[in-house]
């Protein structure tokens, strides 16, 4: 037992089913390549997506509100789309099994900027107007502190619906392998944002569906509703976000896939940084960066745990990359669990 026990701690991550695709568990996440602080251009973007590739990458996590909003409110038509065209020409320009690749994607936000009073205006009026964008502005702002952009729920059934068809004409695909409600809306009844993915699913838009930021509750709602065609629930985990609410032990209950976002702490909001020293401290006896020993115990919680971490550059995807094959002592298990 005991050696089975330390064959389990040092094992690498392996590969893990999500969505019919049998794939490595450490992913790329699209939004540090679309939003505030992306690269200058569009070629640059597209060699990080094609170095991870590369290196062996197999599973990409963008979004319908991964764009840059170039005006007041939630931007021109113009901005919107971003990070899906990025995703889209990366994969016609690369030459490698396209269909080994799990591309995922959400609906259900947008983007903002300078919205203050665009959306006061926008709150008054919206519903009335059947504007798409103003009536977003009666709902929940998710702003980072400092900053002029934010992001907007909009998840009304007729809305998630038109987005994802948006979204499977941008990235130029019949079905969207796998999409996500982005986030609970306080404005819609979960069950009917629930309802909107059922209906992308009955009308072969969507083939696997997954939920994001949400509860043990809220994760029943929608697998009784979606049964199995719910595969996965993407919740920020790392070691300055715990698990608090025991998501992950729930996704292992019902069988579903759990996906971190923001494993390393986040680059848009203020974390614990002291939450990282154990890991800097192993990370300097092991001569390796602090983020590869964060992501390779990440992935030592739950076997079909997946961590998607952001990259802006080649560099820094292929050294989270490699955490996919960096073994943890049991030891080093045990002080960067806490025990």
């Amino acid at each position: 037992m005991q050696q089975e026990q330390q064959q389990n701690a040092t094992d690498r991550g392996g590969t893990a089913e999500l969505a019919g695709f049998q794939t490595p568990r450490i992913g790329m996440g699209l939004m540090a390549l679309s939003i505030e602080g992306r690269p200058s251009s569009c070629e640059q973007a597209i060699d990080t997506i094609h170095a991870a590739l590369d290196t062996g990458v197999r599973y990409l996590d963008t979004a319908w509100s991964y764009y840059l909003p170039s005006q007041p409110g939630i931007g021109a038509p113009e901005d919107m789309g971003y990070g899906e065209f990025l995703l889209r020409d990366a994969l016609r320009s690369w030459d490698g099994p396209r269909d080994e690749v799990l591309v995922a994607t959400k609906t259900g936000f947008r983007r903002t900027c300078d919205a203050g009073a665009a959306f006061a205006r926008g709150a008054e009026s919206g519903e009335k107007s059947g504007n798409a964008g103003d009536a977003a502005a009666s709902r929940q702002q998710l702003q980072t502190a400092g900053s002029r952009y934010g992001w907007l729920a909009d998840s009304r059934p007729e809305t998630m619906i038109r987005d994802a068809k948006e979204s499977a004409q941008r990235l130029g695909v019949e079905t969207l392998e796998l999409l996500f409600s982005h986030g609970p809306d306080p404005a819609v009844p979960y069950e009917d944002q629930m309802g909107a993915l059922r209906q992308l699913i009955d009308e072969g838009v969507v083939h696997c569906a997954g939920i994001s930021r949400v509860d043990n509750h809220q994760i029943d709602i929608a697998a009784s509703t979606l049964g199995s065609h719910l595969v996965a629930v993407q919740n920020q985990f790392s070691p300055s976000c715990r698990d608090g609410e025991e998501t992950m032990r729930h996704c292992a209950e019902l069988g579903l896939a759990y996906i971190c976002f923001s494993p390393l702490g986040g680059f848009l909001d203020s974390f614990d940084h002291a939450a990282y020293d154990p890991f800097r401290a192993v990370a300097a006896e092991r001569g390796v960066s602090y983020q590869r020993v964060v992501l390779a115990w990440e992935l030592t919680r739950y076997q079909r745990l997946f961590v998607i971490p952001s990259a802006r550059n080649p560099h820094e995807i292929r050294d989270s990359f490699a955490a996919e094959d960096f073994k943890l002592s049991e030891q080093e298990l045990r002080i960067l669990s806490g025990k």
